[in-house]
């Protein structure tokens, strides 16, 4: 696998395409995207998200080049921690290692390359997946938040995760 910048004309449509139901997309953009996506309204948001928080988008790759994931990554210069978000898995290969893999490749380069000295990353605790996936690749609980986000008629709580250099 490997990680490369986010490139809108190329990876929007594959992007939107794993966007399968409206429940999936607001557990992914906790509302900060409209559902269904649009290519313009994407492109804006992500573009104010890097304005406002120098929040950069990566595509994981598999090894022939093929889009597999997707997540927004920043590091905060006066905490020393790097911020996960927006983290998906093409939904045709949730379960299957991908993700796990993705957040440990984003990790190594957050550690690596941006000389944070722990990321973050917050997940709604109804996203069991997301939540073993990330304690998998050897994040920890930190704080707990319940009833953070409504999505209808239900509430969620948001867990905030933490991993530390070694």
């Amino acid at each position: 696998m490997r990680l490369r910048p986010y490139i809108h004309c190329l990876d929007f449509e594959t992007l939107r395409k794993w966007m399968t139901d409206e429940r999936t997309h607001s557990l992914w953009s906790a509302g900060r995207f409209p559902f269904p996506l649009e290519g313009n309204s994407f492109r804006q948001s992500l573009d104010d998200i890097a304005l406002r928080s120098c929040d950069a988008p990566f595509i994981a790759t598999d090894d022939d080049g093929k889009p597999v994931g997707f997540f927004c990554y920043s590091v905060n210069p006066a905490s020393n921690e790097g911020m996960l978000k927006f983290v998906m898995i093409d939904s045709s290969l949730r379960g299957k290692g991908y993700g796990r893999q993705m957040i440990e490749l984003a990790v190594s380069y957050a550690f690596q390359f941006t000389g944070a000295e722990a990321v973050i990353l917050n997940v709604f605790s109804v996203n069991e997946a997301a939540k073993h996936c990330y304690l998998s690749a050897g994040f920890t609980v930190r704080t707990e938040t319940p009833d953070a986000f409504a999505y209808k008629n239900e509430s969620w709580g948001r867990c905030n995760m933490i991993i530390h250099k070694a």
